[in-house]
């Protein structure tokens, strides 16, 4: 079983593997399509997807409380993130939620470049590093995204997402934003120069 089993069910008929781009984009659309989803039932009902602990590479789903929530402008209680860095007390990574949908699936259709193969399994994971995404124009969508978590402050176990599930969680509607998303996403685009 998947953690968005509904969705992929849905999709799997006459459909390509995931991964390619006609199947990208079929289930980018279907993920858009869904009115919410409940992001405590969404960790708590796949135990099989949990981990304590998170892997550069992978994408991760969890609960979280802002160390600075009294002073920050905004802050998303439910990240999606791909961690590119590791430390004993905390973990940074690219949290997708900060962008807008099309450039979320901008910015993904280039990370799938870093890939460790193309068959989107339990081995996929992206080659992530902030050297790599600084690296080239194709990732420069990344900057606003970048979050710096701290592991005291996650109030859930982190759900793994399956790569073959990437695009379907990137737009199911689970941002949990203190503040109304147009206003992040219009700071991100002034962060982008948009």
């Amino acid at each position: 079983m998947t953690i968005f089993t509904d969705i992929l069910n849905k999709g799997r008929t006459g459909m390509q593997s995931p991964g390619l781009k006609d199947s990208r984009d079929w289930f980018r659309e279907k993920a858009r399509a869904v009115a919410s989803v409940n992001t405590s039932r969404l960790v708590s009902g796949n135990p099989q997807h949990q981990r304590t602990i998170v892997l550069p590479g992978n994408m991760y789903m969890f609960s979280y409380e802002a160390k600075y929530k009294e002073t920050l402008p905004f802050y998303d209680r439910f990240p999606l993130v791909f961690p590119f860095h590791v430390e004993s007390d905390s973990f940074t990574g690219i949290n997708l939620h900060y962008l807008p949908h099309i450039l979320r699936a901008k910015l993904m259709d280039a990370l799938y470049d870093l890939a460790t193969n193309v068959r989107f399994d339990e081995k996929t994971k992206l080659r992530l590093s902030y050297t790599v995404l600084n690296s080239s124009s194709r990732y420069k969508y990344f900057e606003p995204c970048v979050k710096k978590y701290l592991f005291t402050h996650t109030k859930s176990r982190f759900l793994m997402v399956p790569s073959n599930e990437w695009d379907i969680a990137l737009f199911l509607p689970l941002e949990r934003f203190t503040v109304n998303k147009s206003i992040v996403y219009k700071n991100t685009l002034e962060q982008i120069g948009r």
